[in-house]
């Protein structure tokens, strides 16, 4: 095997081993791009060896395919269960579809351990017959995002969760890129109903799809992302095609995609891109999990943009369409937010307390976000609260404040700072109540709610090193 693991990786084999002792169904946790696809790799190497039967399950076509490609790199022989696939029972890993499996799991062998690629779609009823069928196996869940679009946690299908490393850590580390950020326009969504938990998809639609913000998108993207290999987020076919002709008529080489458009035509699309001969791909419902562009075409390529066009209450969707553009390369992504959803949810690198329980909070409107953010007037760009714009300069306004002087030498703190003294708060507070006093003393709306959710993770963390 021609693997080399990352240190984070390997604590997160070493951590998943050790949980599996005591739990049936355990849930890896890690950002986009820290490799899950690796770390799979590792564990299917090491089920080979043992002769046992591994099923890897995800949800699209992309995803089969570079997990096949990952497998296959590093001398794994692998089945498939899927359309269109060949299928032989006599090989220990299968590759599987989960709109396949779920209609063949009763005539196909059982598995001794089940790998869940994207693991927070087990909300959905097929994922979940699946699971409850292969119940005498070992389950192993895989998710950037381990909550619902409601905010529900996994604890129903979970028994433990293996957290190792943040967004903000694999960046600081340079195993992913730096982004900038920019909001140039925000739609008033005020009165559009909800579906399925979020956004009515024919209502934001009708606001999106405008001449006007199609354009704005066109001119922004002009303006900081020229040149840049772009994808581009929206809302349904119709809205995604007539991004993809403001583009055109720009003079910008653009095409869309859907789950509809044909696997091959899909793929040539791809290359093509990769290739150079599209500047922006617009797609729908596509890309937003695991799609990585390299592995999907074989070559050195990773995309440099994201246009999110597609507002939504989904913490996880904002996340997973932001780290498309968030692979490994020596200058910031650009991440052009057209939708509010950085107003909603905060910046892709913001520190966030993931647990079993899921956020009490999300899909509800966020009157005060917990780690604010700024907004730039002048250039768009959003960023953490600093003095001025780091992306034009300007000056924001400050309000004079009334304050009490005493005397001593006055020390100007860094962002770092500022947030590591933040950290420390955080971890001093040993109990629930200090938690719920420490929210409150930062006038948090729920404080209460907030501190369970950071105790439960803390319990979680310690049970993992335990």
């Amino acid at each position: 095997m021609n693997l080399t693991l990352r240190q984070f990786q390997s604590n997160i084999i070493t951590s998943t081993r050790k949980a599996m002792r005591s739990f049936r169904r355990v849930l890896i946790q890690a950002p986009t791009g820290a490799g899950k696809t690796v770390i799979a790799t590792f564990i299917a190497a090491s089920i080979v060896k043992k002769q046992k039967r591994l099923y890897f399950i995800c949800h699209r076509q992309e995803l089969i395919t570079q997990t096949a490609k990952t497998f296959a790199k590093n001398g794994i022989a692998v089945s498939y269960i899927a359309n269109g696939y060949r299928y032989n029972p006599m090989c220990k890993v299968q590759i599987c579809s989960i709109d396949t499996l779920k209609n063949r799991y009763k005539n196909l062998p059982l598995p001794d351990l089940c790998i869940w690629d994207e693991a927070h779609h087990l909300g959905a009823a097929g994922w979940s017959r699946v699971m409850d069928h292969y119940d005498q196996a070992f389950h192993i869940g895989l998710s950037a995002t381990p909550q619902r679009l409601d905010g529900k946690g996994l604890k129903q299908w979970f028994d433990e969760i293996i957290i190792e490393i943040s967004v903000a850590e694999l960046i600081k580390l340079g195993f992913l890129s730096d982004y900038r950020i920019f909001a140039p326009s925000k739609p008033n969504l005020e009165g559009v109903k909800m579906s399925m938990g979020d956004y009515n998809k024919t209502e934001i639609a009708s606001i999106m799809d405008t001449a006007h913000l199609t354009g704005d998108i066109v001119k922004h993207w002009k303006t900081h992302a020229l040149g840049m290999k772009t994808v581009v987020f929206a809302i349904n076919v119709n809205h995604s095609k007539h991004i993809v002709a403001m583009f055109n008529a720009s003079g910008i080489k653009a095409i869309h995609l859907d789950g509809d458009t044909p696997r091959a035509e899909r793929k040539a699309a791809c290359l093509a891109f990769a290739e150079g001969q599209y500047d922006v791909i617009s797609n729908v419902a596509l890309f937003g999990e695991g799609f990585d562009l390299s592995a999907q075409t074989d070559l050195d390529v990773t995309i440099e943009c994201v246009v999110s066009a597609r507002p939504t209450q989904s913490l996880s969707l904002w996340l997973q369409m932001c780290g498309r553009a968030l692979r490994q390369k020596d200058y910031p992504a650009i991440i052009l937010d057209h939708a509010g959803n950085v107003a909603n949810h905060g910046l892709p690198c913001q520190d966030r307390e993931w647990s079993l329980e899921g956020d009490p909070k999300q899909g509800k409107k966020k009157d005060e976000m917990e780690v604010p953010i700024k907004e730039c007037p002048k250039c768009y760009a959003v960023h953490k609260p600093a003095p001025a714009c780091p992306n034009c300069g300007h000056i924001y306004e400050v309000k004079p404040m009334e304050i009490n002087h005493v005397d001593g030498e006055l020390k100007e703190l860094s962002k770092e700072e500022i947030q590591q003294q933040a950290r420390n708060e955080q971890t001093s507070a040993g109990s629930l109540e200090e938690l719920i006093k420490l929210g409150r003393q930062r006038k948090y709306k729920n404080a209460a709610k907030w501190a369970a959710h950071v105790y439960t993770s803390r319990l979680a963390k310690q049970r993992q090193r335990a």
